[in-house]
Formats: structure tokens, sequence, C-alpha cells
């Protein structure tokens, strides 16, 4: 028998290795699929070398974009409208605006759009009382 043998003390130590290696995992899972989770309407913006506008993050931008077959789209911080009519996007700036004097609007424009598209907006932007409108693009390369 195992007379001889010393007896062992039973361990009472937690191993935490396994749940440090799942957090790494899904650490990394989430990583990678954040980007992908982000939503906007799809616009290849034209390329041009501009200075860079400065954006508060406590107080973003409302965003109005152009698809290049002419839909109209609102963005402000994670919100993102439904296809609208021309009509529409100026009913939706016009309360955006009074609920939130000194808001910034800026054009995301496709850079396949006509130009009339963006005009359209433009002028309705300015109906909509809205003097200072930024084009937003994308730096070439």
């Amino acid at each position: 028998m195992d007379w001889d043998r010393p007896k062992r003390k039973p361990m009472a130590d937690i191993n935490v290795v396994p749940y440090i290696d799942v957090m790494l995992v899904l650490l990394v899972i989430f990583m990678v699929t954040a980007p992908l989770l982000m939503q906007g309407v799809d616009v290849d913006l034209p390329q041009v070398d501009a200075p860079s506008l400065q954006v508060d993050e406590a107080n973003p931008p409302l965003i109005v974009a152009v698809t290049a077959l002419g839909g109209y789209y609102t963005e402000l911080g994670e919100e993102q409208s439904r296809p609208l009519e021309l009509s529409q996007v100026s009913e939706q700036v016009k309360k955006i605006v009074a609920a939130r004097p000194g808001l910034k609007v800026l054009i995301r424009g496709d850079e396949n759009v006509t130009y009339g598209k963006v005009v359209q907006l433009l002028a309705t932007l300015q109906e909509a009382g809205i003097a200072n409108v930024g084009l937003i693009t994308e730096k070439p390369g």
C-alpha cells in the first residue's frame, strides 16, 4: 500500500489562465469587428488636398449625404436617417437646427453625383436657414 508516501494537501488556487486566454480572444474579435459595425451611407468622396476641419466631439456636426443615385440622408452622431426627398431634408434640418442652434452642417457628396444635386441641396439648406456649409472630401492616396 501507499502508507509510506506523504499525503498531498488539496490545492485551493483557481487557475485563471484559461479565462485570460478567452478574454484575449474576445478582445481580438471585438477589435476586428468594431470597424465593420460602423453605419453609414456608401459614398465615394472626391479626393482633394485640403486642410482638415476641426470637429468638436461633444457637439458632432449634422452631415447631409448625397449618394451617387441622388438619394439624400442626414446623419447626426450615430443617428442615420432613411432615404429622404429634398423637401424632407429641409424640414428635418430645420427641426435639428432649431433644437441645436450653432450646429455645423457638412455635405458629404459622392464624387459621381451630378453637380445639380449638390447645388439643389445647397439651395435647400440656405432656405432652411443654414448660412455656412462645409464639404467633406478625402485626402488623395
